[in-house]
């Protein structure tokens, strides 16, 4: 996809040249139905990794959450430093994002005792806060004006919540409720589904249908990472953490390798367009 400045956005009419208010290319993918492959399997990936950096590494819980919160940072810190979308980075943040934000809510659990439905409010209400923060600064919410650091940084903030989120959600209806793997996984698409239709049936709006669908899509990658990795006497299938992690890991590494031949692909048209 070749990305462009938007200008029509009435919030992004008066910014000044700052490094945060600078305007850039927009820094997020065009929204296909790739890229909710991946972003799924991102979040299976994020639920099995965390699980098995956790049992095999050695390094203990609080140990690991530290080293890959320190690897999201320094992709962050790439990230925002671009000037606009480039696959592998984009990509890169967005496993690490989803690894950091289950050990988040791992940590919680495990290590200081907080419920589930503790971490699930918690995590709810700074996702709900992000959302304000982002809107009162931006008047917007749209993914398609991410032109600045500031709306980026906004951005990556509320991501972090809804894997986080996502994750004690999804452990929540799975095992503290009792409702296992896959049928947690049935549930949560379900209800992917029905955003789906109520956005191209009933045409919801496509902000608050992006958002709904991307906050879902977490707990529905948890609880399927759960049901692949999890032994058959607790509700999964015992494939382990680490062909799974494995397996998904290539494809989105087979996804993001197309997506960078086709930004290169719309680049080159689009200058030679510009040069005819």
């Amino acid at each position: 996809m070749s990305q462009s400045p938007v200008t029509t956005d009435r919030s992004t009419s008066h910014v000044d040249r700052s490094a945060w208010t600078q305007v850039l290319l927009n820094k997020v993918p065009q929204v296909t139905a790739l890229f909710w492959v991946v972003k799924i399997l991102s979040t299976t990936v994020g639920e099995t990794a965390a699980d098995f950096l956790n049992a095999n590494v050695g390094l203990g819980l609080s140990a690991t959450s530290a080293l890959m919160a320190l690897l999201l940072a320094a992709a962050l810190i790439v990230q925002l430093s671009a000037k606009r979308y480039v696959p592998a980075i984009y990509w890169l943040v967005v496993v690490l994002v989803s690894v950091v934000g289950t050990l988040f809510s791992d940590n919680l659990v495990d290590n200081f005792g907080v419920s589930l439905w503790t971490t699930s409010a918690i995590f709810g209400a700074g996702l709900l806060a992000s959302f304000v923060a982002w809107y009162r600064s931006e008047k917007t919410l749209s993914i398609h004006t991410v032109v600045t650091r500031r709306r980026e940084a906004y951005y990556w903030l509320t991501i972090l919540f809804t894997f986080a989120l996502g994750t004690s959600a999804g452990d929540l209806v799975a095992e503290k409720l009792a409702v296992g793997y896959l049928p947690s996984a049935l549930i949560f698409g379900s209800v992917i589904v029905a955003i789906t239709a109520a956005f191209y049936v009933l045409k919801a709006n496509a902000v608050l249908a992006f958002w709904a669908a991307y906050i879902i899509t977490r707990p529905f990658g948890a609880s399927m990472g759960d049901f692949l990795t999890a032994p058959t006497k607790n509700g999964g299938l015992g494939l382990g953490t680490n062909g799974t992690s494995a397996l998904f890991l290539a494809i989105i590494i087979g996804c993001v390798t197309w997506f960078t031949i086709k930004v290169k692909r719309d680049d080159k048209q689009l200058a030679e367009s510009s040069a005819a």
